[in-house]
């Protein structure tokens, strides 16, 4: 075979290679001419609502602190005497008047005591007696120059001891029977028995509370932290919430000298006539703060949705977008708002059972 020839019979192959090649342009080309067309989107349903843009307003601040209700005086009673207790009838929540019989104390001691000074005091003016008439005789003896001076400066002695002796024993005996009156316990003030500490036939010790009466009418105690006891004065006024209910309240009494370990300051405030708070009740004591901002919300913005509290917010271009908020206390008809919200941004008002995700809010703008 001549080799010479070979290339006459590649040429075929190289020329329907450039063919195949030049129809696949030719398609390409032919499909970029062609126009595509996007898939259709569903049209933005719109809504016309009444929108509010929500703003903050200075109101005056509140702190409120815990605070305990108690008497304005409030008296331990207790025995001067060690005995047994006998008769306390009296129990908590009674009425007692002021010298009141709340019960008696039987004491043995005092009882011995009494007998020995008794006894005393009769061995006293016995021995003040026979010294007396010691000196009515001797003296006589030495003025007829019967006896040497010497026995009579001791007789004169004698009667100088023996009164001094009758002394101290009246003075022991007085003491004694000066105990007797507070074997009976009286009401120190009227007021109601608010803690019954022990009961007929304990044993009574001096300064061991028995009864606790409070008297007068109830206050408030709280603790004040520096930064407030600074800025309050006594007759400043408060409100004491007790549940449900607001009670006015002034400061009656602030010490200045501020616990060691709490660095709080104790004040007390009176309450309102007829509060109808008892003593031992917790309450919580409010107090006016400096100005500060509060946003609010209208509530007529505020909606549920599957059991969430919130507003639909309407962004810049003016779809409505539900937010959840967390609210406080409410003024009228707008909320405090704690979570959720910033100034300047637009809430959709009503109607807002036709408002969901996506809308497109037109018209009606308040504000």
């Amino acid at each position: 075979m001549n080799h010479a020839s070979a290339p006459v019979f590649a040429r075929p192959r190289r020329a329907l290679r450039r063919a195949t090649l030049v129809l696949a342009a030719c398609s390409l080309l032919g499909a970029c001419g062609r126009h595509v067309t996007p898939p259709r989107q569903a049209p933005v349903r719109s809504v016309a609502a009444a929108t509010r843009v929500v703003s903050s307003v200075r109101q005056p601040g509140l702190v409120e602190l815990p605070g305990t209700v108690v008497s304005r005086h409030s008296v331990q009673v207790a025995s001067r005497l060690s005995g047994f207790i006998r008769g306390l009838r009296v129990h908590e929540g009674q009425t007692v008047r002021a010298g009141e019989l709340l019960f008696r104390v039987d004491a043995p001691e005092l009882r011995a005591q009494t007998g020995q000074a008794q006894a005393r005091l009769a061995q006293a003016r016995a021995e003040l007696a026979q010294a007396d008439a010691d000196m009515r005789r001797y003296g006589d003896l030495y003025r007829a120059d019967a006896i040497a001076r010497q026995q009579w400066e001791q007789v004169q002695l004698r009667l100088r001891v023996a009164r001094q002796q009758m002394a101290a024993a009246r003075a022991a005996a007085d003491g004694a029977t000066a105990q007797w009156p507070y074997a009976e316990v009286r009401s120190p003030i009227a007021g109601v028995v608010a803690r019954k500490l022990a009961s007929s036939g304990d044993l009574a010790t001096p300064g061991q509370p028995v009864l606790v009466i409070d008297g007068g009418a109830p206050q408030v105690v709280v603790q004040l932290p520096q930064q407030l006891y600074a800025r309050l004065r006594v007759g400043d006024v408060a409100q004491v919430r007790a549940g449900d209910r607001v009670i006015a309240a002034r400061f009656e009494r602030i010490v200045p000298v501020a616990d060691a370990v709490a660095r709080t300051h104790e004040a007390r405030l009176d309450l309102a006539p007829g509060s109808g708070l008892s003593s031992g009740e917790y309450v919580q004591v409010g107090l006016p703060a400096p100005l500060q901002s509060q946003l609010r919300v209208p509530l007529n913005a505020v909606v549920q949705r599957a059991g969430m509290t919130g507003v639909f917010v309407v962004d810049a271009s003016g779809i409505a977008h539900f937010r959840l908020l967390r609210l406080g206390a409410t003024h009228g008809d707008t909320a405090d708002v704690q979570a959720g919200l910033r100034a300047g941004e637009r809430v959709v008002l009503d109607p807002l059972d036709t408002i969901e995700n996506g809308v497109r809010i037109v018209g009606g703008a308040r504000g």
